[in-house]
């Protein structure tokens, strides 16, 4: 299900075809069951919060991308059916009325992340180094402080004593202390990466880890403990129905799984791509998609799910990728740009501090051409790892491509341009174009994704003329949504949600592949 809903891809000269499917639930966070009986996903990458029957797999949307909430990272129910939301980036709690009224609980928290709630009283946590437990008070009252000193906090809930339990992610620890406050105790350290503390139905203590294993730790009434390792790379959070059916959500696939008694997890929403935002072919003609939180691949076969490693292996927050030979090179957003070697399972630093990294491409001589765009240039890494501007005062370079000849070129999104990159800075090939973001040289053109537009551009680099290759790509926001502005994430180390990105390469064999990030889907383009 693609949230373009039954818009249809038209060319003349390609055939289209999806190389994976459309992602139902847009990344998936923080999950709780509502009064509707639905199981709620907050979904922090797409700025939305959806509910999903966890019979059918059905998915709507209840509080869209375009609404006051930004970046929803976990949720919780009163007693009185109101929703209460984690707004992680702006440092937000919001209330949401059984009748859709929105209101601010609390603000200036840093990177408010898990939540829960005890009868009429609400609790949440913050994914910060020396992060804090509160009581939040929806009435008005000022909140109060029960703890510090969390080595950042997620997902958390009532135990059967009647003690909140909460993990500190960087160390491995779960944690408990009163609603009352008073002493925190620990309750358990060399837990896996630990994300989300929960408890089934029969009150036995549950932990979810985030790493790539995907591993469910669980102790018993005596404190025994026992390991699952799931698959399920990158895992946020998670639910258990009225039959102690274990459901889990994915910050880095999104998807909701659901994992029974004999620990085989079945898809209720299939897990896909979060973005993707750039894509690359390497000689064999295997691709790679950058999915901010992974690498992710794919066998080409239509319906095959997108696979992939988490990021943190490879820097963390991937944007742009080109492959080069045996290697891939990828930008961060961290503002680091790395070589990898996927057989040796290596990367290395190439250079550090640039501006918003995005697309990258190989030179005629070996050096990757980085489009920077926070500082409006783009930038030459030589072989030694020397970094030199090429191209400064941009409005918002994107992505960038080199010709046949070695000529370079650069896509302007704000600006609206196309430049060929010279000493001088820059000369304008094409321009009057709506938001363009990737591009890449075939057959003697520059092909363009035209986001702002929705479509493939095919210009003469000689003339600026161009021609309409494709429309209705599935990028950007769905049509008739227009989503709240980026927020910047308080915390160090976490970027925050990606900026949009629809990059575009050559495959070998002639064909294009595109990143339909507004579905989460590879397209791929051959001559028809």
């Amino acid at each position: 299900m693609s949230r373009f809903g039954a818009e249809q891809i038209t060319s003349l000269r390609w055939d289209v075809r999806r190389e994976n499917p459309p992602n139902a639930l847009w990344g998936s966070n923080g999950v709780a069951f509502g009064p509707d009986g639905r199981l709620h996903v907050a979904q922090y990458l797409a700025g939305q919060i959806s509910a999903v029957d966890v019979e059918s797999g059905d998915v709507e949307v209840v509080v869209p991308l375009d609404g006051p909430v930004r970046s929803p990272d976990d949720l919780a129910f009163g007693a009185d059916g109101s929703m209460y939301i984690t707004d992680l980036n702006p440092g937000l709690v919001w209330r949401r009325t059984p009748a859709g009224e929105f209101s601010v609980v609390a603000e200036g928290l840093r990177c408010p992340n898990g939540i829960t709630c005890v009868g009429d009283r609400l609790f949440v946590n913050e994914m910060y180094q020396d992060g804090r437990v509160f009581e939040l008070f929806p009435g008005g009252a000022a909140p109060v402080v029960l703890t510090d000193g969390l080595a950042m906090g997620n997902a958390m809930q009532l135990g059967p004593d009647g003690l909140l339990y909460y993990p500190h992610m960087m160390t491995g620890e779960v944690w408990r202390i009163s609603p009352e406050g008073g002493t925190p105790e620990l309750v358990a350290e060399q837990v896996h990466q630990p994300v989300a503390v929960r408890f089934d139905r029969g009150g036995e203590l549950v932990v979810v880890s985030r790493g790539v294993e995907g591993i469910v730790t669980r102790f018993d009434r005596s404190g025994s403990r026992s390991i699952t390792t799931t698959g399920i790379a990158g895992m946020d959070n998670a639910a258990f129905d009225d039959e102690n059916r274990m459901l889990v959500s994915s910050f880095a696939s999104g998807g909701l799984t659901r994992i029974d008694l004999d620990d085989r997890p079945r898809p209720v929403v299939p897990r896909g791509f979060s973005g993707p935002f750039d894509v690359t072919a390497d000689e064999r003609g295997r691709w790679y998609a950058t999915d901010h939180f992974r690498l992710g691949t794919a066998t080409g076969e239509l319906g095959g799910e997108a696979g992939g490693m988490l990021m943190s292996e490879l820097g963390g927050f991937a944007h742009g990728v080109v492959a080069d030979g045996e290697l891939l090179h990828l930008t961060s957003q961290f503002g680091d740009v790395r070589t990898y070697d996927p057989a040796e399972g290596a990367a290395r630093v190439r250079a550090a501090g640039l501006a918003e990294p995005g697309g990258i491409a190989v030179g005629a001589d070996g050096a990757l051409v980085v489009a920077e765009t926070g500082a409006g240039r783009v930038s030459s890494i030589d072989r030694d790892d020397v970094v030199t501007v090429l191209a400064d005062g941009l409005d918002g370079p994107v992505d960038v491509a080199v010709d046949a000849a070695g000529e370079r070129y650069v896509t302007d999104q704000r600006a609206g341009r196309v430049l060929r990159i010279s000493g001088d800075g820059g000369e304008i090939v094409a321009d009057g174009l709506a938001e363009p973001q990737g591009i890449t040289w075939h057959g003697g053109e520059l092909f363009v994704v035209e986001a702002g537009r929705r479509r493939l551009l095919a210009i003469d680099p000689d003339t600026g003329e161009h021609r309409v290759e494709a429309e209705g790509l599935p990028v950007g926001p769905p049509p008739g949504s227009t989503p709240t502005p980026r927020v910047p994430v308080t915390a160090p180390g976490i970027p925050g949600q990606p900026r949009a990105f629809a990059g575009i390469t050559t495959a070998p064999g002639g064909s294009l592949l595109v990143a339909a990030g507004g579905e989460g889907t590879v397209l791929r383009l051959s001559r028809g």
